[in-house]
């Protein structure tokens, strides 16, 4: 018994670095400007929602990604994104995730959020099923500019 409860703890540690991975993966083709590896970090099906709209499959995500105007008429010289705290858990065979994240644009720092993730198997490799991005924060000349401000709860934490 002991060694099936280790054996489980080594596969989720496992998963989780592979998981972390996918989120840093996620990030550095996003700001490398790669949609098709943005997109080829979800499931077949995923979605990926975001407060501007929302998308599924990775052929309907990259062309979100590709048409999004989140940036209106700003020209955007770098961007990096810094994911900070990542919890991932495990309840049976759902795996889920919340990751902070900060954005720095060429006026310092532009925005703030946390992804809001479920992940699954596919074909041997974790993929995102589904992942909410809300904004927490963003600079008053944010870059960003379309991008709206998650709306918090009444004890003004977000959502």
């Amino acid at each position: 018994m002991a060694n099936s409860h280790h054996e489980t703890l080594r596969g989720r540690t496992g998963a989780e670095a592979r998981i972390k991975r996918l989120i840093a993966a996620y990030n550095i083709a996003g700001d490398r400007g790669r949609l098709d590896e943005i997109a080829a970090c979800f499931a077949a099906d995923g979605v990926l929602q975001t407060p501007l709209w929302q998308a599924a499959g990775r052929s309907e995500i990259a062309a979100g990604l590709r048409n999004s105007n989140s940036r209106g008429d700003s020209v955007v010289q770098f961007v990096r994104h810094h994911v900070t705290t990542s919890l991932i858990s495990f309840d049976g065979d759902v795996v889920t995730g919340r990751s902070y994240f900060l954005v720095f644009t060429q006026i310092g720092p532009d925005h703030a959020g946390v992804y809001v993730d479920r992940y699954r198997q596919e074909d041997g490799e974790w993929r995102i099923a589904h992942r909410q991005v809300r904004i927490d924060w963003k600079a008053p000349e944010s870059l960003f500019v379309n991008q709206p401000v998650s709306r918090v709860n009444s004890s003004g934490g977000p959502r």
